[in-house]
């Protein structure tokens, strides 16, 4: 007999043997029914795995992130063996689960290529494999067996990973007539997959490598009802229209040069605004907090982050050096602001009594991103990050990540993201060399914040391997309005660099110790929070950060000068409005104003020029009627008040 841990805490015990089906069985029929993959012993396994030693078992169903990796990861085996049958002599490579959904990675036969219109005949062959009810069946093979399965079928790819795995640790699973190299965690069997889509096809190095050849990628996702994946390509629909591409160039916020270089956005009037407008809700909220403002440059002799670590663990990823006419003198694009934090600490001596030191700085820095991976906004090669760090005494770090958490809650909320998880971000224990710093002082770090998110009430789930190499941290798992989660905002506790950098402050005890350093960024990157909020609000901004908060449309030529006047008013009372005096009709102009997200529009005739009033239109069509310009400005102030509160 075994005994068998489930996640309520109960035991229960069976036959040595049983398998997760088992376990799932003896609770309940509905709940078997819906089990699809299992983890014990934390090691994803089959529901059909036979279960040989005492464990703690956790059961998946489509509705938990596990469950919907095995069903994803599943039908990439379904998608090859169809594209098997489809593309006789196609290569396989390697076909993972993904956030939402999947891919694989194939090399087509010479001459072929697949393309949006082949899309229907691999669903449709996909789905004829699903129907068949083929179990997914794992089977340990030997080294050489497996060599001499992918030499004979001339399979480069497999060999090259079968090559690097150790003898023994080797498995293939098989379904219907379908065999790949697999490590496991699938569902009971293919008629589970009711619906399968393919959403795009690209080319991808093998191993993300440009030197090597380029694959044929294929994404898709599948559902065990049709109905969902219906759901699933109305909401990417809504995403299209969100996309912060879209929105970002309708809106003449950012672009893009190839002569300037991939990866560097340029900010437009209209976006350097809402840049500047951030920043100083930001900084307001900063000063309030008693954090003070620095400016580092964008470079640093390399010597710097061989110090911090960071080239250690970059240096090949990011730009080259720059090279002065100096013998061996060697400058770096920085690709982090704490090196450059730590100096500014470094340049006078403190005592106990002048801690916290909180120092702030909107600090430009490079990172050599692939060409490939890069993505509008949120994946650029030059971005802003609204870095601060704080150098404290051991026995105020409890306090000072705990006001951080305000800080970055406060964010939050004033901009509309309300739906969110805190993620604790620790070591993965069994790859210690990712790491830098003593044991003691992570497990130190990582109570501290487990400690403080605990007492500060937040909602968090630890994440183990998701720790920076130089310290644990606190994310916060934003879902956007179209329940996408994405990181905003991090919190992180280092007692790596005060080390690294020998910083220290004179105790009550006049001697020299050791300070903590926080590390905090509400936005994480001014470019990507930008690009989030603005899929998140479709381009509505709230009104106190919307580049123009009301345009004045004079019905023709005449009103224009009253228009200009209304302009004025509205100036003085701190409401950013334009005047539109093209020659056009006035409902082009309304069109044209509700394509550009402007909250108010302002519509300005003769009774309008006579009266001193305006006639006021909301974006989304709604008509709020004439009224004096006094009111419309309690309008907006109203409106403003109850987004953005003080901090």
């Amino acid at each position: 007999m075994i005994k068998v841990s489930l996640p309520d805490g109960s035991v229960k015990e069976f036959n040595k043997g049983a398998t997760p089906m088992d376990v799932a069985k003896s609770i309940s029929e509905g709940l078997a029914r819906n089990v699809i993959s299992a983890s014990y012993n934390n090691v994803v396994v089959e529901t059909k795995t036979p279960l040989e030693e005492d464990g703690s078992i956790v059961l998946f169903t489509w509705n938990d992130d596990l469950g919907k990796k095995a069903f994803w990861h599943s039908s990439s085996h379904i998608v090859a063996q169809a594209l098997e049958v489809l593309y006789p002599g196609v290569r396989l490579t390697i076909g993972p689960a993904i956030d939402n959904g999947f891919y694989y990675d194939v090399e087509l036969p010479e001459g072929q290529v697949i393309s949006e219109k082949d899309f229907g005949n691999i669903e449709k062959q996909a789905l004829e494999i699903a129907r068949g009810k083929h179990e997914f069946s794992m089977r340990a093979v030997s080294k050489q067996e497996a060599l001499d399965k992918y030499k004979t079928e001339n399979n480069p790819y497999k060999v090259e990973l079968i090559e690097n795995l150790e003898d023994g640790s080797i498995t293939f699973c098989d379904h219907d007539t379908f065999t790949d190299l697999c490590r496991g965690g699938h569902i009971p069997n293919t008629g589970i997959v009711k619906a399968i889509k393919i959403l795009s096809v690209a080319g991808a190095y093998w191993r993300g490598d440009e030197n090597k050849p380029q694959l044929t990628r294929l994404y898709g996702i599948s559902f065990p009802k049709q109905k969902e994946l219906t759901e699933y390509l109305e909401l990417l629909e809504e995403a299209k229209k969100r996309d912060h591409r879209k929105l970002g160039k309708e809106m003449e916020l950012f672009t893009f040069s190839q002569k300037v270089g991939q990866g560097l956005p340029l900010w437009l009037p209209k976006g350097a605004a809402l840049r500047e407008r951030l920043e100083n809700f930001l900084k307001k909220a900063q000063k309030k907090a008693g954090y003070e403002m620095v400016v580092t440059p964008h470079i640093g002799q390399k010597e710097l982050y061989v110090t911090s670590g960071h080239y250690a663990k970059y240096g090949e990823d990011s730009f080259q050096p720059i090279k002065t006419p100096k013998m061996d003198e060697e400058f770096l694009l920085k690709p982090m602001n704490c090196p450059h934090h730590c100096e500014v600490y470094n340049s006078k001596p403190f005592s106990y009594k002048e801690l916290p030191k909180r120092f702030a700085e909107f600090g430009t820095v490079y990172r050599y991103e692939q060409s490939g991976e890069l993505h509008g906004l949120t994946r650029v090669r030059g971005f802003t990050q609204d870095d601060a760090h704080i150098f404290c005494t051991p026995d105020q770090l409890d306090q000072e990540f705990k006001n951080v958490i305000d800080l970055s809650l406060y964010v939050l909320g004033s901009l509309g993201f309300e739906n969110f998880t805190a993620q604790v971000s620790v070591r993965d224990l069994s790859k210690p060399e990712k790491y830098i710093g003593s044991v003691e002082n992570w497990e130190k770090a990582e109570n501290a914040i487990i400690n403080a998110a605990s007492e500060k009430g937040l909602k968090y789930v630890i994440e183990p391997g998701e720790a920076a190499f130089y310290g644990p941290k606190l994310d916060f798992m934003v879902k956007d309005a179209l329940g996408r989660q994405w990181q905003l905002g991090t919190i992180q506790v280092d007692y790596n660099l005060p080390e690294r950098f020998d910083l220290t402050y004179k105790g009550s005890d006049n001697q020299s110790h050791r300070p903590v350093m926080i590390h905090r960024a509400p936005f994480g990157s001014m470019e990507r929070f930008i690009a989030l909020l603005l899929e998140h609000t479709g381009g509505n901004f709230p009104l106190w950060l919307t580049p123009e908060q009301a345009i004045i449309l004079p019905v023709s030529e005449k009103h224009e000068k009253y228009a200009e006047k209304v302009s004025n008013s509205l100036e003085n009372d701190e409401i950013r409005a334009l005047v539109d005096s093209r020659n056009e009709t006035i409902g082009k102009k309304i069109r044209e104003a509700e394509m550009s997200k402007i909250p108010f529009m302002l519509i300005v005739g003769d009774q309008e020029a006579e009266n001193g009033t305006v006639s006021v239109r909301k974006h989304g069509g709604e008509e709020i009627g004439t009224i004096s310009m006094e009111n419309f400005a309690q309008i907006v102030k109203k409106e403003i008040e109850t987004t953005l509160k003080p901090f």
